[in-house]
């Protein structure tokens, strides 16, 4: 079996590298943050300094580790749920539904376990300069050194590996176990809907984001800045990723609000973009996910840090350099992680559609035609995402204004929202036309021969 899932990853080079990725950075970046748990907990540190540390290893590492979670069980279930056809069919030639699972279990195994323990060196460099970067900001001792122990390894490589094989699981054995005609009947109709698990979790994420904003508006006091924040950041966060969560449901309903002008503007293309989304709107809605939960916790923090540095001029400014670092580190964080998530995402899934490119192309289709219909596409999943996105985001930046201002829009610069909008935009249609490009580039007789053999 562990032969013929070797065998298998040859085949499968976009999903892999996907996977890896994910796995790879979400490693490193838990892994140094958390070895500021092991730093702190070596001899000889203050308590001061202990405090510093085990904080940023507890606010950034853990929201990390829930991001970073997140985002790598996607990817796995996507790679996954794209070979959906391919498990159906190894079921008609005799393989057993353990046989199929355990064939991606080991395929899965491999590719995490190599990406989590590469990970390792660049986790190891990454907590060392966030170490020297707390030290030249004065926040900790310049002589304290630097410790990366168990804690690190532990928890960067069960995201890594723990968390893939477990999301690889559930997802193989929803194909596996289910009857071979339904499997391939739902396969060629685009695939089941969302599984309630992944509602309920959406739900209660959601539900997460709300109960911050409430315990914003009415238990914290708003006398002291830094009673607020850390409550209300999480609003953004938790709405943001339960709003990722749910992303189906919401794309399928921004293509029902936004289809009629799309087919008008975009006629043709519009037309069948609408109905291809509406075919494959699992796969269309995944990169979704990333614009999603950075809109939402890079608005949210950064207006929330914006609106703390009005309120701290002088002295109270130099108090409120830690924080602000700290939320720095955790936009910067979460941003860069969610925009290799979204260029991962939209290359895998436009590079699975090579195919059907090609036979567009065979029956008339233009690469200008393609690139437009890849566009129209891109829209309404952009525009659903950025909305959603800022709803999550005024789910910390309002209740903030409220408890700190008294004013329930803040005078934090538009730029902030401006900025964040604009790098998703240029990023999400930019990767989307380089992908397009990419999988139309050769011929489209050699595309098909080339699916036909793998």
């Amino acid at each position: 079996m562990m032969r013929l899932a070797l065998a298998s990853l040859r085949y499968r080079r976009h999903a892999l590298v996907a996977s890896f990725l994910s796995v790879f950075l979400g490693s490193s970046i838990v892994m140094a943050f958390v070895s500021m748990l092991d730093t702190a907990a070596q001899p000889g540190v203050s308590g001061t300094d202990r405090t510093t540390l085990t904080i940023v290893a507890g606010v950034v590492g853990g929201w990390g580790t829930v991001i970073v979670g997140s985002a790598v069980a996607m990817t796995l279930v996507v790679a996954t749920q794209q070979r959906a056809a391919e498990l159906s069919l190894l079921r008609c030639v005799g393989a057993g539904p353990g046989q199929v699972v355990g064939l991606i279990m080991r395929e899965t195994w491999v590719v995490t376990t190599v990406a989590a323990v590469l990970a390792v060196p660049v986790g190891y460099g990454g907590g060392h300069l966030l170490l020297a970067m707390l030290q030249r900001s004065g926040q900790v001792a310049y002589h304290l050194g630097y410790r990366f122990g168990p804690a690190a390894l532990g928890v960067g490589l069960g995201v890594g590996v723990a968390v893939s094989m477990l999301a690889t699981r559930l997802t193989a054995r929803r194909v596996a176990f289910r009857p071979v005609r339904e499997a391939l009947f739902e396969v060629s109709a685009g695939g089941r809907g969302m599984s309630r698990r992944r509602v309920w979790m959406g739900v209660v994420f959601v539900g997460f984001g709300l109960a911050s904003v409430v315990l914003s508006l009415t238990v914290v006091s708003g006398e002291k800045v830094y009673d607020v924040q850390p409550i209300a950041v999480e609003a953004c966060i938790w709405s943001g990723i339960g709003f990722a969560l749910l992303a189906p449901v919401l794309l399928r309903a921004a293509i029902a609000v936004s289809g009629a002008a799309l087919r008008a503007v975009a006629g043709t293309a519009g037309e069948l973009a609408v109905a291809g989304m509406r075919q494959r709107l699992q796969q269309a809605a995944a990169p979704m996910m990333p614009i999603v939960v950075v809109t939402s916790t890079a608005t949210g923090t950064l207006s929330m840090q914006a609106i703390t540095n009005s309120l701290h001029t002088g002295a109270g400014r130099s108090a409120n350099n830690s924080v602000e670092m700290l939320n720095y580190v955790i936009v910067a964080m979460i941003s860069v992680y969610a925009a290799v998530m979204l260029v991962n995402l939209l290359l895998v899934i436009l590079a699975d559609r090579r195919r059907e490119f090609a036979q567009q192309r065979l029956i008339g289709a233009t690469p200008r035609q393609l690139l437009g219909l890849v566009t129209a596409e891109t829209v309404p999943l952009l525009l659903a995402g950025l909305v959603v996105g800022t709803i999550g985001a005024l789910t910390t930046i309002v209740p903030f204004s409220i408890k700190t201002t008294h004013r329930a829009m803040p005078e934090a610069s538009i730029w902030i929202y401006g900025a964040v909008v604009a790098g998703v935009t240029v990023l999400t249609i930019t990767t989307s036309l380089a992908a397009t490009r990419r999988a139309t580039r050769a011929a489209a007789i050699v595309v098909l021969h080339e699916a036909a053999r793998a």
